[in-house]
């Protein structure tokens, strides 16, 4: 995620099978075992049997999406799910997000929780749970969300304890009800959409600190602590958590969606910050995934295929983290360029240079407009680079001048710096707060905000084929980069009245995505798949990749209970 408060939006639809893809995956052997079958039963001879597989090749596609239909709804009438919102709007093609994807809305499939489950989760989570509409609302569509789903979660239950969740995630297999972990609300792509209704499993009352090792510079928290708040608790300890994702997101959701921030470029992502963790599986076992030491060759990186899961898997309820010394000293420099390629040339020539930078952020013209209009500013309306050099005293200046002397051979004018710690929060509250500046411009619009990283030394072309086509857009968009590792992200601001507009928005997205396929990026460097980002994963990833997720999926959530409908694409099977 990116460094402010983003609520989750969400581009997605039905999926529709590809002859191409079913004739890769059509192996002979496959063919031959289909053709023993059919000569068994007698539905074809020996003699005929080539001239049905020529004939049928061109319905293979067909029978296939029939097929899988038929699957989904046997799975449907397996489950038990709603009391939600809207039980008219059942639809039996329950494939959100796949190949062709362009529908906003996620549709789901309804079915009545049972009140033996009901009763099982008050048994568990006495008064801290709840049936009330507004509350599932809440969880259910976020106020200034984008994305929507047709259905509600039926029940949101807010557990205190470990044990409180093995026990709510046990009951919610019994009965095949689908759940929906919950945190700090600020992803993006739809994660914690319950267009299946079922329970919400809201995490925020997990909040505390279990253990801080201060000679170890770890610590040990439960999901629920916001960054925010953990980095409050550490600092007098002379120690920090150095992600910085939106303001309001936990530390179980970050986990999740394996987010990053704007100090990645110096400490890593998520997957390089935690330790270890615990999560509750599907059939409410507990398994802890690695030990507290540092490093580890033990078994499988459980860790690992925790992290980036987005509640698929499990749900996350201990988390183990590596802390950082706070700097000893620190210079925020801010410099102008005349086109943003030239920006983005300065960003990568800094890398190559070997200089440990622990920000490097790039804001388009239009970004720097909309700040100064929403905070009275009179900063030049041109592409703009953000530093933040760490260290003592003496090496943060002297990274400041090499900086400096790279921004002038870019043509970068007006070259400032803060040591000062009121200068330098005034000069990050531009960063910070960038996305409500976009709206100030705005008030009556949704956002769009979609993000793609590539090999750094594509970011300049990148961007720059990026703005073109967003500068030509008639819609108000804006770029905003973590410029030092090659990601960057795009708010796009569309009047939701006008369908038209949400299109071009999807559009632009869509542009960008595949810009970013094709110089071997990733549609996300940061916010994760949910339901908005899975029709980009077969190019991205390749239909092996998704099948063998799909197979840790099936084997670690048989009942398909875990946030169903994210992450894996809908047309991925066997």
């Amino acid at each position: 995620m990116s460094s402010f408060s983003w609520l989750s939006r969400l581009r997605s639809s039905s999926s529709r099978l590809t002859y191409n893809g079913f004739k890769n995956s059509f192996s002979h052997r496959q063919r031959q075992s289909v053709q023993s079958s059919l000569l068994r039963e007698g539905i074809i001879t020996s003699e005929n049997a080539h001239s049905f597989f020529s004939w049928t090749a061109g319905l293979l596609p067909l029978a296939l999406a029939l097929s899988a239909g038929s699957l989904a709804l046997h799975s449907q009438t397996n489950h038990s799910f709603s009391l939600s919102e809207a039980p008219n709007m059942i639809d039996s093609s329950v494939k959100i997000g796949g190949k062709g994807s362009t529908d906003y809305v996620v549709k789901g499939s309804y079915k009545e929780v049972p009140q033996e489950l009901i009763d099982e989760l008050k048994e568990i989570c006495q008064d801290n749970m709840t049936t009330d509409y507004d509350e599932r609302y809440t969880h259910g569509k976020p106020e200034n969300s984008f994305h929507k789903a047709v259905n509600i979660p039926d029940v949101v239950v807010f557990p205190r304890s470990e044990e409180e969740v093995s026990k709510i995630v046990k009951a919610c297999n019994k009965h095949k009800a689908p759940i929906v972990p919950y945190g700090g609300a600020t992803s993006i792509e739809g994660h914690t959409l319950s267009p299946n209704g079922g329970v919400c499993i809201d995490m925020t009352l997990m909040n505390r600190v279990k253990s801080l090792h201060v000679e170890d510079m770890d610590v040990v928290v439960e999901p629920g602590i916001g960054w925010m708040e953990l980095n409050e608790y550490l600092e007098p300890h002379g120690l920090f958590f150095p992600l910085d994702p939106g303001p309001g997101a936990t530390i179980g959701g970050m986990c999740a969606t394996r987010c990053s921030g704007s100090l990645a470029v110096r400490y890593g992502t998520m997957r390089d910050n935690v330790i270890s963790l615990k999560a509750v599986l599907a059939n409410g076992d507990v398994v802890k995934t690695a030990s507290r030491a540092r490093k580890s060759a033990a078994g499988y990186d459980l860790t690992r295929l925790m992290i980036g899961s987005e509640g698929t898997l499990g749900v996350i309820t201990e988390v183990t983290l590596r802390l950082q010394k706070i700097p000893q000293s620190s210079v925020v420099a801010m410099c102008n360029f005349p086109t943003i390629k030239d920006a983005a040339d300065v960003a990568i020539a800094t890398m190559l240079t070997g200089i440990q930078v622990s920000r490097v952020e790039l804001l388009d013209e239009v970004q720097v407009r909309a700040i100064n209009y929403a905070n009275g500013k009179n900063l030049p309306e041109v592409p703009t680079l953000m530093f933040e050099f760490i260290g003592t005293e003496a090496y943060a200046r002297e990274q400041t001048k090499i900086v400096q002397k790279i921004a002038s051979e870019h043509r970068g004018t007006d070259f400032v710096f803060a040591e000062a710690p009121e200068e330098k929060k005034e000069l990050w509250k531009i960063r910070k707060e960038a996305l409500w500046a976009c709206f100030a411009m705005e008030p009556n619009f949704e956002a769009m905000i979609t993000d793609v990283c590539v090999p750094l030394s594509h970011l300049a072309e990148l961007i720059s084929r990026s703005k073109q086509e967003l500068d030509a857009s008639p819609l108000v968009c804006t770029v905003i980069a973590h410029a030092g590792d090659g990601n960057f992200h795009t708010v796009i601001l569309f009047d939701p009245a006008q369908e038209s507009q949400r299109k071009e928005a999807e559009r632009l997205n869509h542009f960008m995505v595949h810009t970013a396929l094709s110089m071997e990026g990733t549609c996300t460097g940061e916010h994760g798949v949910g339901t908005g980002k899975m029709k980009y994963l077969e190019k991205e990833l390749g239909m092996e990749n998704l099948q063998t997720m799909k197979k840790i999926k099936d084997a670690l959530d048989p009942n398909n209970i875990m946030n169903p409908g994210k992450l894996i694409p809908p047309h991925v099977c066997f």
